[in-house]
């Protein structure tokens, strides 16, 4: 059984670290999420669940704004060809459903099949925000601590420039 919000935030809150969640109507894209902008400072996110040509499994997370290029992701981290994984295979590796993709959702990937993949770029700011294995809430964390959620949860994220940022 997938770890629910709730779940979540108590392994948070074991691990000491701070968050702080807002609720809203369900976001489904970058452009529904700007809305919330306001409300909830700090970096927001989108995140491609994608697998290679070896079916190995990969979470890349940038912020919002970012661009990926995928045919140039394998030269940076040394995988096969990307495309993107199913909605079934989402759930089945991260728990989550499509629209809920989240860093977050590495708690359910309790036999580390996916390889967490972190924009440098978004590495860079100190707020993040992430929707909390649901899209009907966005999660604050800092960044430090985001990597101390995935150490907890067994995953040693690659750490990558693998984006562009698209001129504000």
């Amino acid at each position: 059984m997938p770890a629910s919000p709730d779940d979540l935030f108590a392994f948070l809150d074991r691990l000491g670290i701070p968050h702080r969640t807002v609720t809203h109507p369900p976001l489904f894209t970058v452009e529904q999420s700007r809305a919330i902008a306001d409300r909830v400072p700090g970096g927001h996110s989108k995140n491609l669940f994608l697998k290679d040509t070896r079916g190995t499994l990969y979470l890349i997370v940038l912020l919002e704004d970012a661009r990926v290029n995928l045919k140039a992701v394998p030269g940076i981290v040394g995988c096969g060809r990307l495309s993107f994984g199913s909605a079934e295979l989402l759930r089945e590796a991260l728990g989550v459903e499509p629209g809920s993709v989240t860093p977050f959702s590495l708690i359910n990937d309790r036999d580390r099949r996916v390889t967490p993949i972190f924009d440098a770029a978004m590495m860079e700011r100190p707020l993040l925000n992430f929707h909390p294995l649901v899209n009907t809430m966005t999660t604050s964390i800092a960044r430090d601590h985001l990597l101390t959620f995935a150490a907890a949860t067994g995953h040693s994220p690659l750490i990558r420039p693998v984006s562009s940022q698209v001129p504000g």
